[in-house]
């Protein structure tokens, strides 16, 4: 597996998440949620995994430190009818642990991630963030992303 160098010099190495990287991945997606709703039991949640990693158009790519997952994101290319069918892909769980943050860690898993949506045939890639998170913003805008493009309609269901 091709290995990276971080800002700070740690050697790392960004790859497909797989299946049996389940258990390190909903721990870091602690960090992400502390206060998220509870998963349902084992099983259902090891059979939405197997259906996200073996589908074609989900991306998911992990950085790794000593074969520790550090950081995560994920995209979905969602396939259209209109710019020359070009798909579009949409990013969410954008995460990396507390310990590693600020060292370049997330924008190598990010630009893995927007290289792949690329590769794809996208035409475009969205992400929303939290109004509440402002200090990420700059994050998002240093690898391309415009906040002044678009705006964003949310509803949320309980």
């Amino acid at each position: 597996m091709p290995q990276n160098k971080t800002d700070t010099n740690i050697d790392i190495e960004i790859r497909n998440l797989k299946r049996e990287d389940l258990d390190q991945l909903l721990s870091l997606y602690t960090y992400l949620h502390p206060e998220d709703d509870p998963l349902p039991g084992r099983e259902q949640v090891e059979r939405i995994w197997d259906k996200i990693v073996s589908d074609e158009s989900q991306i998911n790519k992990g950085a790794f430190v000593n074969g520790k997952l550090i950081s995560a994101c994920n995209a979905a290319v969602v396939l259209n009818l209109t710019r020359g069918t070009r798909p579009y892909a949409v990013i969410e769980n954008v995460i990396t642990h507390p310990h590693f943050r600020r060292k370049g860690i997330g924008s190598q898993v990010m630009k893995t991630v927007l290289d792949t949506c690329r590769e794809t045939g996208c035409y475009k890639v969205m992400l929303m963030s939290s109004n509440a998170r402002s200090e990420i913003h700059g994050f998002y805008e240093s690898l391309g992303f415009d906040r002044n493009s678009k705006q964003a309609f949310v509803i949320k269901y309980d």
